[in-house]
């Protein structure tokens, strides 16, 4: 496996900020989002791995864990995939948005933006193919690694979103949260005329909802404050590159694994160790691992079956050998 680094949308000084903890946090975070993967593993068979995964749903409830590969069909690029964002847009780390305000003015520009774009997206067959295993009991649960919130507007219920999600807006002050319509209206009020001056390609959305903007279209967004306190130091509910996750959604998802049969990794390159944990923890306790994407992924030489193929396919071929 051999890691590069991928195009940065603008350079970073050698030290960007005065703690050196902080530091070693963003340069983790960093090397995180460089990590990419080559192929590794010779792909199961199609119509074994098709056998392979029907028996697997057959055998037990099966923790399903969904990535960036899940939403492409809804029109939401991924990050690494061919037409991923990662080669034309880096995102922003923790200690970026947290320690530089005029990060967090860009991110909340470009996030005003783009997350309409995020917000109008449907969920595609893939997602409510998962509520239909999810109804017919063959699901434990499913955890989503995606922040667009579209399993949950597809129906999943047994859902965990382990990244956050998009929808709510918190105060890294004083912790109010607060809805992202109601917040996005508070934005449109502040800036009157701002989005229609905006020319905007949907396609070059990115995943966690922001888009490019030119530098004069950043300085000229004004940001607002906490409905509580007043702050302009809010951040969306999500988990940035170099935030670890909240330690009661980590315990929810282990015990989320600790009672499934197996797992399944559908549209993720587990890249970031928050997913591949997943993987070596359900190794060490004995249970089969398959996974189902359209690219290679960090832990393919590991897996029980691996299943190179476009996702929805996939999940077509799956529901009809079910039967459901």
């Amino acid at each position: 496996m051999k890691a590069k680094l991928i195009l940065v949308d603008r350079p970073l000084p050698r030290t960007p900020f005065p703690d050196s903890a902080i530091n070693d946090s963003h340069r983790a975070a960093l090397r995180s989002i460089a990590r990419v993967v080559d192929e590794t593993a010779t792909p199961t068979p199609p119509d074994h791995a098709l056998r392979q995964i029907v028996r697997q749903f057959e055998q037990g409830p099966v923790l399903v864990l969904t990535g960036a590969g899940v939403s492409t069909d809804s029109g939401i690029p991924d990050y690494r995939g061919p037409r991923g964002s990662l080669s034309r847009h880096r995102p922003m780390t923790y200690q970026e948005f947290c320690h530089d305000p005029a990060a967090s003015q860009r991110y909340w520009a470009r996030s005003f933006v783009g997350w309409r774009e995020m917000d109008a997206a449907a969920p595609n067959r893939t997602h409510y193919a998962l509520v239909e295993l999810e109804r017919a009991g063959y699901l434990r649960g499913l955890i989503t690694q995606n922040v667009d919130g579209l399993h949950r507007a597809a129906g999943s219920e047994q859902l965990l979103h382990l990244h956050g999600d998009l929808d709510t807006v918190m105060c890294l002050d004083c912790g109010h949260r607060e809805g992202r319509r109601i917040f996005s209206a508070r934005l449109g009020a502040a800036n009157p005329g701002y989005l229609e001056s905006i020319v905007l390609d949907p396609t070059m959305v990115n995943p966690d909802g922001d888009v490019t903007l030119p530098q004069a279209a950043v300085d000229r967004f004004r940001m607002i404050g906490c409905l509580r306190c007043g702050s302009v130091r809010l951040k969306p509910d999500v988990v940035y590159f170099g935030e670890p996750v909240p330690a009661e959604r980590k315990q929810r998802a282990v015990d989320m694994l600790a009672t499934a049969a197996s797992l399944l990794v559908v549209g993720s390159s587990l890249a970031v160790m928050s997913g591949y944990r997943f993987i070596l923890d359900a190794q060490r306790q004995g249970k089969t691992v398959s996974v189902i994407n359209g690219g290679p992924g960090r832990a393919d030489g590991r897996v029980d079956v691996l299943w190179r193929t476009p996702v929805a396919p996939a999940f077509d071929a799956l529901l009809d050998a079910l039967s459901l």
